[in-house]
């Protein structure tokens, strides 16, 4: 069969692909031990919340009317509404329901948005999108129509105590000119677990007003919510910002439900695309979360339960992971939120592409850093040492897999 240009390129192989593949294939291998996709945790009590959210929802009729009906191509109107009325109370941010709209996930508000700033323009000229902190999500490599719509640049590395590090955006390096059509970071980033200072955040905001591009943030493990984040950050949003939130982290990946705040022409052009591709956003996942916001429980759960479970999870692997690799060329990066820590091994004679398939053949899966470093200029030896692992499943799996992480290692380090 012959394809478009179109076929052609999303028919290829891709990172998020073998991810997602890798995901599929760990929840049903029996023994596989799952340390690589992103599916959120388990977590009891949202479990039992959800259960009873569910169960209050169908009594009443609003989860039957949710499952019955289209909603409008923005997104579920009464949602809108209340989430703005949330954000605009707790925050004072100057917004309304004109600047939200929803997709059918995170992936696909970041095609949208990407595709409608750059690549090829009606002038003829190409635009690109700047990622000023690589290592970046592996889910934006491959969602342009155009390729080469990327441009990232290396981080500085801040060297900590306990064989840890810490990314920071090089300022200096950046460069923007008319070929950049947006900035796009992610915070927590996907997948370091670093979190952008206040003071990064803002020199980036100024940066893109500076020269008339909007900011992308992609919020879909931040403040304020599902709130996996551990340092001291403040919530950002500006009429130059487009946030993007997602309801997955909650603890509901399957409604797929993206969420983008942003002024009203972004939200306009969102919305047209949404009527075109998909009629229009699911509507049970804005009923949940409206549910959630009307009761109280939205922020409240997001800080008291949500925060704290993964903060112990995390704790708990870093702790795991430097008693079991002692190896003084082993490092992690500060885990300061998402759900995934960033393994670095200097000086490793194989690449952790190399790793990934030993571990793979052991049953273990995790995803290997060369994925997360598109948009380079030029090939970076830091990108072959990495490993992203997330750190949500059960106590002994974790156990498990890091023991086996462990003797790969030192493996590969005695080969040099």
């Amino acid at each position: 069969m012959q394809y478009s240009k179109f076929g052609e390129k999303f028919n290829r192989n891709s990172g998020i692909n073998q991810l997602m593949n890798d995901l599929n294939e760990g929840l049903r291998t029996p023994g596989a031990i799952m340390l690589g996709g992103g599916n959120p945790a388990t977590i009891p009590a949202m479990q039992d919340y959800f259960h009873q959210a569910a169960s209050e929802m169908l009594a009443n009729g609003e989860l039957v009317a949710a499952l019955s009906n289209y909603d409008g191509p923005q997104g579920k109107d009464t949602f809108l509404k209340a989430l703005a009325d949330l954000l605009r109370d707790t925050y004072a941010w100057d917004i309304s329901e004109k600047n939200i709209s929803l997709t059918n996930g995170s992936q696909s508000a970041f095609f949208y948005l990407f595709n409608l700033l750059a690549g090829k323009q009606v002038d003829g000229s190409h635009k690109k999108i700047l990622l000023p902190l690589a290592p970046e999500y592996i889910g934006y490599n491959d969602a342009g129509l155009d390729d080469d719509i990327f441009v990232s640049y290396r981080p500085k590395i801040e060297m900590l105590d306990k064989r840890m590090f810490k990314y920071h955006v090089d300022f200096a390096q950046l460069k923007v000119d008319d070929s950049i059509a947006a900035i796009c970071v992610s915070r927590p980033t996907n997948p370091t677990g670093n979190v952008l200072t206040d003071d990064e955040v803002a020199k980036l905001d100024q940066l893109a007003r500076d020269n008339d591009i909007p900011l992308i943030i992609d919020n879909a493990y931040g403040t304020p919510f599902p709130n996996i984040i551990f340092e001291e950050v403040t919530p950002f949003w500006n009429s130059n910002t487009i946030l993007c939130m997602s309801l997955s982290k909650l603890g509901l990946p399957g409604v797929r439900c993206g969420i983008v705040i942003a002024n009203e022409e972004v939200t306009q052009a969102l919305t047209n695309l949404n009527g075109i591709i998909s009629l229009a956003p699911g509507g049970l996942g804005p009923a949940i979360a409206e549910h959630m916001i009307k009761s109280g429980d939205l922020l409240r759960l997001s800080e008291s339960v949500i925060k704290p479970f993964y903060k112990e999870k995390s704790e708990f692997a870093l702790s795991l992971l430097q008693q079991s690799i002692s190896d003084s060329r082993f490092k992690i990066h500060k885990p300061e939120g998402a759900m995934f820590l960033w393994l670095w091994f200097d000086e490793l004679p194989i690449t952790t592409m190399e790793l990934y398939n030993r571990l793979k053949a052991r049953g273990v899966l995790i995803v290997p850093g060369e994925y997360f470093f598109f948009g380079q200029k030029e090939d970076w030896e830091h990108a072959h040492q990495c490993l992203r692992m997330n750190y949500v499943q059960d106590e002994a799996k974790m156990r498990d897999g890091i023991a086996i992480i462990a003797e790969e290692v030192d493996k590969a380090y005695a080969q040099s």
